[in-house]
């Protein structure tokens, strides 16, 4: 399939797990790339991958809203125009509020929440123009709540509602804009949870089709939100979870 042909796609959090596989895939399929991140040597790295004539690497830190202005308006004038938008830099950490600190707190929110928002708003008067459309990484954890992991829930959830919320105001502007809900995913900020067995015995009880995703998982769900194959699809936040939200939360006593 060559669904993206002549498109051009910013990436955050492209420098490795679902954003590398979500410019892989886009690419696969016809896009140029651009892969964000705070890194330039990893970027680079998955840049070598990639077709060199469809990717340009553009460290930035998503948390600057000067450095986001500064991106996009770079991206329009080396790229022409921009059509999707892919907003799936973040990070997590697990405490409980009373041993969080501010910085803590501040970093999360500064990354998850207010670099979607910093992004949205540089890029949407050029994804106006091209009837383009934005696909944000939120979570499982943006629906539901997690033990020990309020401060990433409030981030995950903030994400999810102004999804909602962003597709209800530019629809009519020709933007589609949806989330993708992964849960356990094969990456470096999951990298914990797969060195310890018990834990991924956890995950295995909850979720039907067997605990943890691939990041290319996450990146076909992408691809499809991202194309016009989902053309009628805006406000969706699609759990990309193994089954896991099938369940009402009761253990399995079969």
């Amino acid at each position: 399939m060559q669904r993206f042909q002549d498109k051009i796609a910013l990436i955050t959090g492209a420098g490795s797990g679902m954003g590398a596989a979500t410019a892989k895939r886009l690419a696969d399929e016809g896009a140029t790339v651009v892969l964000v991140g705070r890194t330039k040597e990893k970027l680079d790295e998955v840049a070598k991958t990639l077709p060199a004539e469809r990717v340009h690497v553009r460290p930035a830190d998503v948390a600057d809203p000067a450095a986001v202005n500064a991106l996009v308006d770079d991206v329009i004038k080396t790229c022409g125009r921009l059509d999707i938008l892919v907003n799936n830099a973040g990070v997590a950490t697990q405490s409980r509020i009373p041993d969080t600190d501010d910085e803590t707190w501040r970093k999360i929110m500064s990354i998850n929440v207010d670099g979607v928002f910093y992004c949205c708003r540089a890029a949407l008067p050029h994804l106006i123009e091209s009837r383009g459309n934005i696909v944000n990484t939120s979570s499982v954890s943006g629906l539901g709540g997690d033990w020990a992991m309020s401060v990433y829930n409030a981030s995950k959830g903030a994400v999810s509602n102004f999804t909602r919320a962003l597709a209800l105001d530019h629809g009519r502007d020709g933007v589609r804009v949806n989330a993708v809900c992964p849960s356990l995913t094969r990456t470096d900020m999951a990298s914990g949870i797969f060195e310890k067995d018990e834990l991924l015995d956890k995950f295995a009880e909850r979720m039907p089709l067997g605990a943890g995703a691939a990041p290319e998982d996450i990146a076909a769900a992408i691809a499809f939100l991202a194309s016009d194959d989902a053309r009628f699809i805006s406000g969706v936040n699609l759990p990309v979870d193994g089954g896991l939200m099938a369940s009402n939360g009761q253990p399995n006593m079969g």
